[in-house]
């Protein structure tokens, strides 16, 4: 009878919030921590907690700092608890301070509380995507661009134009041209049709 820990964050920019995922689920008596950085709706395979999920035996006690660590859905989260209790693993939550036991001690109400707790985590998410997408009509209908900002100067583009204009004296082609410069193909065209229709 083990407790083991389950950690995930989104990015591989949050280091630090797996590091604090971690130190809790040290606190609460995990011996073995599982962990893993990939988006929680992300349809990619989660092979840590596949791994997490294998190597728990029953009368062990799966611990999470939080419900939406766990699962993608409200659908996700309850496939995951029932396989679990089913197997005898108990599921215990720290941030939502709520325990699923195997032996069906839970009661209807926790089991209720768990149900709306993970309803709006998913009623969150799909909110955020919703505000997102709609910021991004709203920037295209505005000109705007969204996104990662070229990493590319004015002066490179126009150095890379010269280039294209004078590759067969260079002997250089566009591959090559795009690649001194680092500059996107599609970006390329976009300026260099800008380029010639000034000219």
């Amino acid at each position: 009878m083990s407790n083991i820990g389950y950690a995930r964050v989104s990015t591989a920019g949050q280091d630090n919030g797996l590091e604090t995922q971690k130190v809790l689920l040290e606190e609460a008596g995990a011996t073995k921590i599982f962990h893993e950085k990939i988006t929680g709706t992300s349809t990619m395979q989660r092979t840590a907690l596949k791994e997490c999920l294998d190597y728990l035996r029953e009368g062990d006690t799966l611990v999470v700092t939080k419900i939406d660590r766990l699962a993608r859905s409200i659908i996700d989260l309850n496939k995951i608890i029932e396989e679990l209790k089913e197997s005898g693993v108990n599921v215990q939550f720290l941030k939502e301070n709520m325990t699923f036991e195997a032996n069906g001690k839970s009661n209807s109400l926790g089991t209720l509380l768990f149900n709306i707790l993970g309803s709006f985590a998913q009623f969150e998410r799909d909110l955020i995507v919703e505000r997102t997408t709609e910021g991004r009509e709203r920037a295209k209908e505005q000109g705007k661009h969204m996104g990662r900002k070229a990493g590319f100067s004015p002066k490179v583009m126009q150095k890379a134009i010269e280039q294209y204009n004078n590759r067969a004296e260079n002997k250089m082609s566009v591959t090559d041209i795009l690649k001194l410069n680092g500059i996107p193909k599609a970006s390329f065209y976009v300026e260099l049709k800008k380029h010639e229709t000034e000219n």
